[in-house]
């Protein structure tokens, strides 16, 4: 049942618009350890006004860098606490679960997209961060309370999710750490990208996003980050050599067999997905990656939720796809 309701909010977070160096195992892959960015002291408010439109054309004004911020989604609140607002978030959807602090913040709920604008309300936000997985009637909704709501718009690149970066920053009062971030990140993804830039062979990547029916198991298609992030760490995506053009497909055996993947990365770990599992599934034996052992847990965060993270899943990638770079 977890992952079912795993890949509905994966769907409806993408169409409605919104690690350190680690050696792969032929069986596991340790999650991502990137520290946090340590939540800093709150800015002092100033008299400039604040104003800018956001991701559904609304111009939002604060009188002064937001103080009290509830985030309605795990990547606004890693991008929160990762330009140093941590100590600003006063409240979190209940899927926030990183970094850890954020865990100890009050919850307004989130799962199948219900939310308590009662308790939202109660936590006196002079900042509501709403995102993709969030519709425009909530927005409606919790302005129509009197709360200032600005909604994040999904990024589809990295230099969207550095734009986010950046207007976050602007609300909070950090924009001089939203700048160290982004030079480190972007630092980052090119040491990834020279790396892989004259790799000899890129393998074929299966990347298992939901296998509740292991008959037809999800993917990521082009226009995701699971796609995009494959293709720079120097792979090709399951999908592309398939020639699938959905963003999220489920695929059949056949199709599996046929395009014969030399990895397969299982995002759906943390609900269970395991090596073995794969393994012992009728008609799989065939695969490269199966016959091969070149099957990786993978957690899927750091694909899905478009925040910085997503260089931690990039590295993780690369070092999976082409550990003898990373040696």
């Amino acid at each position: 049942m977890l992952k079912k309701i795993f890949i509905l909010t994966l769907l409806v977070t993408l169409l409605v618009g919104c690690a350190p160096a680690v050696t792969p195992a032929p069986t596991s892959l340790p999650t991502a350890t990137l520290a946090p960015a340590t939540a800093t002291v709150a800015p002092t408010p100033t008299t400039a006004a604040i104003t800018l439109t956001d991701g559904l054309g609304r111009t939002v004004t604060l009188t002064h860098p937001a103080q009290r911020i509830v985030s309605m989604a795990p990547s606004n609140t890693e991008i929160l606490f990762a330009i140093g607002a941590g100590s600003q978030v006063v409240g979190r959807d209940e899927f926030s679960d990183y970094p850890t602090q954020a865990k100890s913040l009050p919850s307004v709920g989130g799962s199948m997209g219900n939310y308590s604008n009662e308790q939202i309300v109660a936590l006196k936000p002079d900042l509501v961060l709403a995102a993709g997985i969030n519709t425009p009637d909530q927005v409606k909704s919790l302005e129509s309370l009197g709360l200032t709501v600005y909604y994040l718009s999904n990024p589809t690149t990295l230099d969207d999710m550095y734009k986010n970066l950046e207007i976050v920053a602007q609300l909070t009062g950090h924009t001089s750490d939203a700048e160290t971030l982004i030079t480190s990140l972007k630092a980052r993804v090119a040491a990834v990208e020279a790396k892989v830039a004259n790799v000899a062979t890129k393998p074929i990547v299966f990347y298992e996003v939901d296998a509740t029916d292991p008959t037809k198991p999800y993917t990521y298609g082009p226009g995701t980050f699971g796609d995009t992030l494959i293709t720079m760490a120097g792979g090709i995506n399951f999908s592309t050599a398939a020639g699938i053009t959905d963003q999220y497909p489920q695929v059949s055996l056949e199709q599996i067999v046929k395009t014969n993947p030399q990895i397969i990365i299982l995002g759906d770990s943390n609900y269970g997905g395991t090596p073995d599992q794969v393994k012992a599934r009728a008609g799989w034996g065939t695969i490269d990656a199966v016959k091969n052992n070149m099957i990786f847990p993978f957690d899927d965060n750091l694909v899905s939720r478009p925040g910085p993270r997503l260089v931690d899943g990039l590295e993780q990638l690369a070092k999976l796809l082409h550990p003898e770079l990373f040696q």
